[in-house]
């Protein structure tokens, strides 16, 4: 999971200004709305002694409507100077909060997008089609981009003889440029802003005429979805429902397929690491491709939350003690965080992304892991010995 949408918050001046909140229209009179919950928050912000101007730009936001229906957040960060992070959050948080601090509190985003995939929804009739992104975080999608092709023989006619014959093919003809048209706009545009899944529906004949026409890159994420077209009279909720199958289902392949690195690198004792003091060693090197953590370490009172971390002006500077950290030469403040808030910060700094791993899908010693970009002689090795009850056996530094 990509966390390169935080870089923004890397290098801005503190305190930070973090904001988890429930952005959830009210549904009954008595009910409360976003800016209502705000207000709250607000007041916690102000005991806190958060900046008047970061608190009045981050009302002016949260009073203006995100667009998006049903159940939904949103996570504001602002740094001494200004916001620097608004993004929608698929679901609400279990609990608004509002938090001001010399680091920002990223876990909980980093949770969020875990959930949340951006994607290209394709709607193909025989004529086009209609191109809508979705936003970052999947629940809100914009208005539709038109993609017509320019031929009208959109119809078989049922006259008999060759007349028939020659209007089928024509039709057939028409079709298949039109989809040519679609799959070049499609190719385009999925170069340019990369989604991660391409969601294609409508007609069926246009459906598979289109991904037939599509190049390589767009194949390789494209997947087909039933119930959607261009037309009116869909099932929206059973459409919806389509959808939410298919982005939870292309989740659990991105996490699978991260989990099986791993898995890869610890049975054959490279590639990845385990145990908090190993991760912190590869972090700091900016080796790391994908940071792994199970959703039980970062649970309130869990082993990630409890433990700390010292922390210097760089992102890559993390250590488990004071001493550590000022033996690599770390010039300027440094600082005692809670681990997860070092590991993610740290993560973000070299492009590395994030996956949350069930509880008991992999070992994980301390609850974290990495998969590696590259190994040298001097790099952890972790190996996990499936049938070891002692989890400090499991780790293994070569």
């Amino acid at each position: 999971m990509d966390l390169h949408w935080l870089k923004p918050l890397l290098g801005r001046p503190a305190p930070f200004t973090t904001v988890y909140l429930d952005s959830t229209a009210a549904d009954t009179a008595g009910g409360s709305d976003a800016l209502d919950r705000w207000h709250q928050l607000r007041r916690d912000l102000e005991v806190q002694g958060a900046p008047v101007s970061v608190m009045e730009d981050i009302g002016e936001l949260v009073s203006q409507p995100t667009g998006v229906a049903g159940a939904h957040g949103r996570v504001i960060v602002a740094d001494a100077e200004g916001v620097r992070v608004d993004r929608i959050l698929a679901a609400p948080p279990a609990q608004s909060q509002a938090t001001l601090g010399l680091v920002p509190v990223l876990l909980p985003a980093a949770q969020a997008a875990d959930e949340s995939t951006r994607f290209l929804l394709v709607e193909a009739d025989r004529q086009g089609a209609d191109l809508s992104w979705s936003d970052w975080s999947g629940a809100k999608i914009g208005e539709a981009e038109v993609v017509d092709g320019d031929h009208d023989v959109l119809h078989k006619v049922r006259e008999g003889g060759s007349s028939q014959r020659r209007l089928e093919t024509r039709a057939e003809d028409s079709w298949e440029r039109n989809a040519e048209v679609v799959a070049a706009e499609l190719d385009r545009v999925v170069s340019e802003r990369v989604p991660e899944l391409v969601l294609l529906t409508g007609d069926i004949r246009a459906v598979g005429l289109v991904r037939e026409a599509v190049g390589q890159h767009v194949r390789e994420r494209l997947v087909v979805v039933p119930g959607g077209s261009r037309a009116d009279g869909v099932n929206g909720d059973a459409f919806r429902a389509n959808v939410e199958d298919a982005l939870r289902l292309h989740r659990m392949r991105r996490r699978e397929q991260v989990l099986e690195q791993y898995r890869t690198g610890t049975g054959r004792g490279e590639g990845a690491a385990t145990a908090l003091a190993d991760v912190v060693d590869v972090l700091r090197r900016g080796q790391v491709s994908e940071l792994v953590v199970a959703r039980g370490a970062v649970a309130p009172g869990a082993v990630l939350r409890e433990r700390q971390l010292w922390i210097g002006p760089d992102p890559l500077d993390v250590a488990l003690t004071g001493e550590e950290l000022a033996s690599m030469g770390v010039q300027g403040e440094t600082r005692i965080v809670p681990a997860d808030v070092a590991l993610v910060r740290a993560a973000v700094a070299q492009d590395a992304g994030l996956t949350f791993a069930d509880d008991g899908s992999i070992e994980l010693v301390d609850g974290v892991g990495a998969v590696l970009r590259w190994t040298d002689s001097s790099t952890p090795s972790a190996s996990v010995l499936s049938q070891s009850a002692d989890t400090a056996r499991l780790r293994n530094v070569g």
